[in-house]
């Protein structure tokens, strides 16, 4: 009974408990490495190390005899453009598959994306589609620059057969706002660069017009269109002033532009159209200023007396009216003068000043005689047509000829005109005053 007892003790040493854990050890090692080695002939693939740390993958090549059993490929696989932000597909068509695998690579990495039935790549943008064991597609969503370029589509015969496909993709054109110009303002005969900046896949280009589409002066020609990222103006002109429209470009749409403003300051300039101008005692008058200016000018009238004229034009029946047309830095100083007196003829000056100067005209108002009114105008005429001169003797006339020659001269002229009752009944009694002077 003690032996067996000291056998039992023996038989739970610690030596002979290592022991039999290291060969339990063993075992299931060598049943790990069994399996891994089943599970990669299942896979049939090999791979490789890059320095970037990514594993790269190729489908094992399959051996056929006879050439007829190969896959063949149906069509090629087609280049695709697409927009930044889209999403891109690649096709490849394999006939005869049969028993080998399809693989989509990206060349220039050597990244394996799909294997078969299967997606390797860890990018969520990437999937795979097929269709009746023929059609391989593989999609990318939301595509972005870094996916531009080389996929191959590959079948694992040996030697190996592929076809590759070019994705490109396009950026639209984008303003780079930090690098372009903002709206300016300088000094007049001074020189001016505008800078335009623009980003997109291919380059964009880049021109400049006015908002307006009007040609201007660049560097002594008159253009409509200057190609380039930057506008250089030599010796600036009030003329240049305006909105420029900075356009960029690439055959992607849509074309983006910047409107950028350039001002140009000046001190005033005035011209007169009538420096003399005339009028009749009642009758109303406008004198007229015209000024160019930047920035805009204070404009104001005085009289010979240096008085300032203030306008009426809320008074009913005021005296004076001063009202100014605006386009642009250009101004219309009109002055109305109602009812004109005989105090209001006399000199008149339009003054326009502004931050960086001033300037000044003068127009003279002259009295004019009134015209003869309407009633006079007319008198005249019918007097001078209907006089019957008498030299000496008494000319031979024929009563009823005279008075239907005058009647009918005067019927005509009448018709033609807009005489009033009171004229017409004036004029028959002069007619028949004169038939009866002539038959006495």
């Amino acid at each position: 009974m003690s032996a067996s007892i000291g056998e039992l003790q023996k038989s739970f040493a610690p030596s002979t408990v290592l022991y039999d854990y290291q060969k339990m050890t063993f075992f299931i090692h060598l049943y790990c490495v069994i399996w891994i080695t089943l599970l990669t002939a299942c896979c049939s693939t090999t791979g490789r190390e890059l320095p970037n740390g990514q594993n790269v993958v190729s489908v094992a090549p399959i051996k056929v005899f006879d050439e007829s059993m190969y896959p063949r490929f149906a069509e090629p696989i087609p280049n695709v453009t697409v927009t930044v932000g889209k999403d891109a597909l690649l096709a490849c068509v394999v006939d005869n598959l049969r028993g080998f695998k399809v693989a989509w690579v990206r060349m220039d990495t050597q990244t394996i994306l799909s294997i078969h039935h299967n997606i390797i790549t860890q990018n969520p943008r990437i999937s795979l589609s097929y269709n009746d064991h023929r059609s391989w597609y593989l999609h990318i969503k939301n595509v972005e620059e870094i996916d531009r370029g080389w996929y191959m589509c590959q079948v694992n015969t040996d030697p190996m057969r592929f076809r590759k496909g070019y994705l490109q993709v396009v950026v639209p054109p984008s303003i780079i706002d930090n690098m372009t110009s903002t709206d300016m303002v300088v000094r007049e005969a001074s020189d001016v660069t505008l800078v335009c900046r623009a980003s997109g896949y291919p380059e964009p280009y880049v021109m400049w017009r006015r908002e307006d589409a009007q040609d201007f002066n660049y560097n002594g020609e008159s253009v409509n269109v200057v190609d380039g990222e930057t506008l250089t103006i030599s010796k600036v002109s009030r003329l240049h002033m305006g909105a420029y429209l900075c356009i960029a470009s690439n055959g992607v749409p849509p074309s983006i532009s910047k409107r950028i403003m350039l001002m140009v300051q000046f001190p005033p300039m005035l011209s007169i159209p009538n420096q003399l101008e005339g009028a009749y005692v009642g009758q109303d008058v406008t004198l007229e200023c015209h000024t160019e200016a930047y920035p805009s000018s204070i404009n104001y009238w005085t009289t010979d007396r240096g008085d300032m004229i203030i306008s009426e034009m809320e008074i009913v029946g005021g005296k004076y009216e001063a009202f100014p047309v605006d386009s642009g830095y250009n101004k219309f100083m009109m002055l109305k003068i109602r009812n004109i007196t005989k105090e209001d003829f006399g000199f008149y000056k339009c003054i326009a000043k502004n931050s960086l100067g001033e300037t000044d005209g003068i127009i003279k108002l002259d009295e004019i005689p009134a015209p003869p009114s309407v009633f006079t105008t007319t008198l005249k005429s019918v007097l001078d047509n209907q006089t019957i001169r008498k030299k000496g003797q008494l000319q031979i006339a024929q009563p009823n000829d005279a008075v239907s020659s005058t009647f009918q001269d005067f019927y005509e002229e009448n018709s033609a005109s807009t005489t009033n009752k009171e004229t017409l009944l004036f004029l028959i009694l002069i007619v028949i005053s004169a038939v009866t002077r002539m038959l006495s």
